[in-house]
């Protein structure tokens, strides 16, 4: 049987669900963390994300033998590359987790096997990828050198999914298939067949690359016309919201909703993917991710600016008496995903300047990661809510939602989602 056994190199957001609904189609699954307690958690039946549904399809695969993980490559005969790809200094792309995963791996590659980039990646990666891979094993032959007939298959297949959706949406959204050689398309394809409904369709790896980076640039662009919009009717006395809903009556426009700025590893990262390899031609992507990365401080003025209104009706109080709540950390509704999140930096720097209490909910985390720890206290809605005096409504939450006008009554807020105040 082709892919008998399937190795998963990095058991974060995406392969861990990867590696799951593998083995929940009866293939022989190994994980492979650098985190010895992610290890652990999984080889326990559990897991150390907030992902609908995955932790009974993860308990299910480690309880009938299917996946188990460990911080050691073994040989397989398909291997999958899921590790971070953040950036260094001026934006630059950090490809030092592929590098790490490629030469951990490359011991245990034997000849037929087949290597996939799945990490969103800078254009070019994966050809970097597979010459560090030549660099480790030279009595291997790779499709760089040797084409059709290289002893090892090299791809590129980015994940498109959306936290919270993701085990339906690995399964039924199509997939962009960029081998090295046609030969790898075709053996990735079979690979991602075991479970993907949607259809494959077959690129080269830099199209692959760049199908991922820009799909988020497109994103991001569209968002920062919507938190440009925002900060220009601040200015013009508008409420953006309700322009917003006019503006979409248009049958061909379709305004996004502005927010605290982007978060997430992906749209916050990839469009400084296309910067740092086109500065020049990138002009307009550049531009919407600057509008972007300045809405959180944009923010922060919004809520001293809150603060000053505060005293100024209650006298009798000091700043230092005056309570900040800070509604959601995360980057994204209803998940516990805290990375490159805008609500995380503007509640830090309201938390390092605002001399009283900055207290936080977010109910999808049980304690705060240390970075916020110290001055910020975790609140459950209620005992926020009784307490605060401005109110900064950061992540559109379903129990945000839910909260009655009539409780935030008496209380300053900053509704950066539209939710209170549209």
């Amino acid at each position: 049987m082709p892919f008998a056994t399937i190795s998963v190199i990095g058991l974060g957001y995406i392969g861990l669900p990867t590696a799951a609904v593998f083995a929940s189609r009866k293939k022989q699954v190994i994980g492979i963390d650098v985190n010895q307690h992610t290890v652990d958690t999984i080889n326990r039946g559990e897991i150390h994300i907030v992902e609908p549904d995955l932790d009974m399809v993860v308990h299910a695969a480690v309880t009938e033998g299917y996946l188990r993980a460990t911080t050691k490559p073994e040989p397989a005969d398909a291997f999958l590359i899921a590790v971070p790809t953040p950036f260094k200094g001026d934006h630059e792309p950090d490809l030092s987790y592929i590098e790490s995963a490629s030469k951990n791996i490359a011991p245990v590659l034997k000849k037929g096997d087949l290597v996939i980039l799945e990490s969103t990646s800078p254009v070019g990666a994966t050809e970097q990828m597979a010459a560090w891979l030549a660099e480790a094993r030279p009595d291997l032959s790779f499709p760089q050198t040797h084409g059709e007939s290289s002893d090892i298959r090299i791809a590129h297949c980015p994940e498109r999914v959306l936290p919270g959706h993701v085990l339906r949406e690995l399964v039924q959204n199509d997939r962009v298939i960029g081998g090295m050689t046609p030969k790898c398309s075709e053996l990735a394809i079979s690979l991602y067949k075991v479970f993907v409904q949607g259809d494959c369709i077959v690129t080269n790896a830099r199209t692959a690359e760049m199908c991922k980076l820009t799909e988020n640039s497109f994103r991001d662009v569209n968002i920062a016309f919507a938190n440009e919009l925002s900060m220009i009717c601040d200015k013009l006395d508008i409420n953006v919201w309700e322009l917003i809903r006019l503006g979409n009556l248009h049958p061909r426009v379709n305004i996004l909703q502005p927010g605290p700025g982007v978060g997430g590893h992906c749209i916050a990262v990839d469009p400084w993917f296309i910067v740092s390899r086109t500065p020049e031609q990138a002009q307009l992507i550049r531009v919407a991710r600057e509008v972007n990365d300045s809405k959180p401080q944009w923010v922060i003025e919004k809520v001293k600016l809150a603060v000053a209104e505060f005293l100024q009706a209650n006298p009798e109080k000091t700043s230092k008496e005056v309570t900040i709540t800070c509604f959601g950390l995360s980057f994204k509704p209803d998940i516990d995903d805290l990375r490159e999140s805008p609500a995380v930096t503007i509640t830090q720097q309201i938390a390092a300047t605002h001399p009283g209490r900055v207290l936080v909910v977010e109910p999808n985390i049980h304690e705060l990661p240390a970075k916020l720890a110290g001055k910020l206290t975790l609140r459950s809605l209620e005992q926020a809510l009784a307490e605060a005096d401005v109110v900064v409504l950061l992540v559109d939450h379903k129990e945000f939602k839910e909260i009655p006008a009539t409780t935030l009554e008496d209380r300053k807020i900053v509704d950066t989602r539209g939710i209170w105040t549209a």
